[in-house]
């Protein structure tokens, strides 16, 4: 850690962690709860909530949690190391997700059904492209030979920034999903309410890390 974040108050370090830790924890019941509900394998529906859970809920947000400065399992590690796993996470992230989007495609032209007719599809397929294209960004970072005449700096924070859009969109994708008819002719009442909330505060703690360890630093110097 850092001597910035050793200098701050005890209480807020713990506080920290804790969140990030119970972040950790919800994101991975979060994705057993889609997988017991789902049942992977019973048919081929049944991949496209289990893949996309998986790459949305815990494999995209464990990429991210990777670099919290309180709680990331590897916060003694070395940078250029956790971008490495960074991105090894993420792309076990786009295999999912396009695994996930196969099996559904394949599954609506078995049925004859027509495909992106509601806003979980359209936002669903965007996000899958757009975490391919997020993923291919990163490559720069990972290897700064490929980022010539660009700033490393500069091409953190808006990698950041795409990342945290892309997360978001990932997220919605996930709080649709939740919409769906399948969904909620597997669950009712407050069981519903907590699987929503899973998305929504994993969301909110990965919005705030992005925003505090990069958006709110002073302005680039161009």
């Amino acid at each position: 850690m850092s001597a910035h974040h050793e200098s701050e108050p005890k209480l807020y370090r713990y506080s920290r962690t804790v969140c990030g830790v119970f972040t950790q924890v919800l994101c991975a019941l979060f994705s057993v709860f889609i997988t017991v509900l789902s049942r992977p394998g019973s048919s081929l529906f049944s991949w496209h909530p289990f893949l996309m859970t998986l790459a949305f809920s815990f494999f995209m947000t464990e990429a991210i949690l990777l670099f919290n400065p309180y709680s990331s399992p590897i916060k003694k590690l070395k940078h250029k190391t956790k971008g490495r796993l960074h991105w090894i996470l993420q792309g076990l992230c786009v295999c999912c997700a396009a695994a996930g989007l196969a099996a559904i495609f394949y599954n609506k032209n078995l049925n004859d059904k027509p495909h992106f007719t509601s806003w979980h599809g359209l936002i669903g397929v965007l996000t899958v492209s757009v975490v391919g294209l997020q993923s291919l960004g990163g490559l720069p970072l990972l290897y700064p030979k490929l980022a010539k005449g660009w700033s490393l700096a500069k091409l953190k924070r808006y990698h950041a920034a795409s990342g945290l859009l892309t997360y978001l969109l990932g997220s919605l994708s996930l709080f649709l999903g939740l919409c769906s008819a399948w969904f909620t002719s597997s669950v009712s009442g407050y069981v519903w309410y907590l699987a929503v909330l899973c998305p929504v505060l994993c969301a909110l703690v990965v919005m705030n890390q992005v925003t505090n360890a990069y958006m709110a630093r002073k302005p680039m110097q161009y």
